[in-house]
């Protein structure tokens, strides 16, 4: 992966409908500010249950957005990540239209995970309640088939996300057959969408279990040999992630995001700087994606809070959720939890700029912090544009995380690259593509409690990060071929 930022984007929600169009934009007036592009799911179809989380063709592209040649014509401008929805598939599939008529006749018969299948002896209700699932109620969907039967299936997230048994020749040629498809096109990266709930056993808690490390690790081994690097998406307890890092390419530092929140609120960098001192280097860092700011990955473990605390105490991550929700004046409280039919109590659904309380200051600082932390950074498509929250698009359709997930046309993007704001940001992503010192050595020092500064230095080559957390500003001191040059985040 170039150790450039790369954007996170939906294809028909930055700039256009499609493909070309957004390929337009990154070739014209995003000439150069690029190194990669993350597509979200453009997989067939990309308005289904879950935003294009649940695909009803894996490997096709959802001729409204373009075709695979499409795909290919981008990948040579950029590096592009695609996803690999590991966990589930939709109920619209044809492999699931096809099982529901012909049952155990059907030639994806053990594509799709059975409670039978994983408890063949029948489950106790200690074994019903082991089980992790990142929503209220049972993973589990009372299913009429089309031929009659009346089936018990395993649904970790909705109704219409059929869960995937993965250990059957028939889930593990539907997978192969998804890296085949995006190694054939052009596509260098993939991530890992819901890969923690993967593996299912009897008797255990069905999340990040030592199977599915080892699961994640032939994956990766796999992806490898396709010529495809694996970034896993797992939102859980920091030490989780630690240990993921070691067995695969990239993960998401998911910590940084709050990590970074709480440095700006509470005007002080010793949870940030602890974090920095402990975190995995391969990792993408990000301040905002496609789904809520995370609150569990700085907090205690679930599982034994007391012997596994957080990154920051439980009484200032409480009060870090209450400013996000001042912040945004309310509105990310509309968004979040049991408020908008979406219950993954552990993410605040709210754009990083209106978590910040739309301070521009702030906003730049934390995305200096953001591109200065070891890593390769990724910029959601909404956070890139200083976006607010959609307040429309919630009321619309009553899921949280459409309050970040803005349709912009054309029109609004280019009048957007003209606000002083994200302008600036661009000017900063810039500096960080071209600075050479960001291939050389990383550390980190604080003055004061509420100082923090962020070096990076590379022979003669240096640039160096200093921010008032309590001031929310900061400047970048760079060396140049003129002599040093300052940078100001304002």
């Amino acid at each position: 992966m170039k150790n450039k930022v790369q954007l996170i984007t939906y294809v028909d929600r930055f700039g256009g409908s499609t493909l070309s169009q957004l390929q337009a934009l990154l070739d014209g007036p995003l000439a150069g500010v690029f190194g990669g592009v993350h597509l979200l799911p453009f997989f067939y179809k990309i308005d289904g249950a879950d935003a294009g989380f649940d695909p009803i063709d894996h490997t096709r592209v959802d001729d409204r957005l373009g075709g695979w040649d499409d795909i290919k014509r981008l990948t040579g401008t950029a590096d592009v990540m695609a996803d690999v929805i590991v966990n589930h598939m939709s109920s619209e599939s044809p492999q699931f239209i096809d099982y529901s008529q012909k049952g155990s006749a059907s030639e994806y018969d053990g594509l799709f995970l059975t409670m039978e299948a994983v408890f063949p002896d029948g489950a106790t209700e200690k074994d019903l309640l082991a089980v992790y699932r990142p929503r209220p109620g049972m993973p589990f969907t009372v299913t009429t088939l089309a031929n009659g039967e009346r089936r018990l299936l395993w649904t970790t997230f909705t109704p219409q996300q059929i869960d995937i048994d993965v250990h059957t020749p028939a889930g593990k040629a539907y997978l192969e057959s998804i890296l085949q498809k995006l190694s054939q096109n052009g596509v260098t990266m993939v991530r890992l969408d819901a890969v923690g709930y993967a593996i299912k056993k009897a008797g255990a808690n069905c999340f990040m279990m030592p199977e599915t490390f080892e699961f994640i690790k032939a994956f990766a081994q796999r992806g490898r040999e396709l010529g495809l690097e694996v970034l896993v998406e797992i939102h859980s307890y920091y030490k989780r992630q630690m240990e993921i890092a070691k067995q695969v390419d990239w993960v998401y530092d998911f910590a940084l995001p709050p990590l970074v929140l709480h440095a700006l609120e509470f005007g002080r960098s010793a949870p940030l700087r602890a974090w920095l001192d402990q975190r995995p280097v391969n990792a993408v860092t990000v301040l905002d994606t496609h789904d809520g700011i995370g609150i569990i990955d700085i907090g205690a473990d679930a599982a034994d809070r007391v012997n596994n605390p957080g990154l920051v105490p439980p009484a200032e991550l409480d009060e870090l959720v209450e400013r996000m929700h001042r912040n945004s004046k309310g509105e990310s409280r509309q968004a979040t939890g049991a408020a908008a039919s979406n219950l993954d109590l552990y993410q605040v659904n709210c754009t990083f700029f209106d978590a910040m309380g739309r301070n521009e200051s702030a906003y730049l600082v934390a995305r200096a912090i953001q591109f200065f932390v070891p890593g390769v950074p990724q910029v959601y498509y909404v956070g890139l544009l200083a976006g607010e929250n959609d307040m429309d698009l919630l009321a619309k359709t009553k899921v949280g995380r459409d309050i970040n997930r803005h349709f912009y046309s054309r029109e609004e993007v280019l009048q957007g690259i003209q606000k002083p704001v994200v302008a600036r940001l661009l000017d900063l992503i810039r500096l960080r593509n071209d600075h050479p010192a960001f291939h050389g050595v990383f550390s980190h020092a604080a003055t004061a409690e509420h100082a923090l500064t962020l070096s990076w230095t590379a022979g003669e080559d240096a640039i160096r990060l200093e921010v008032d957390l309590r001031a929310k500003t900061g400047v970048i001191h760079f060396s140049s071929p003129l002599g040093e040059q300052q940078f100001a985040l304002h």
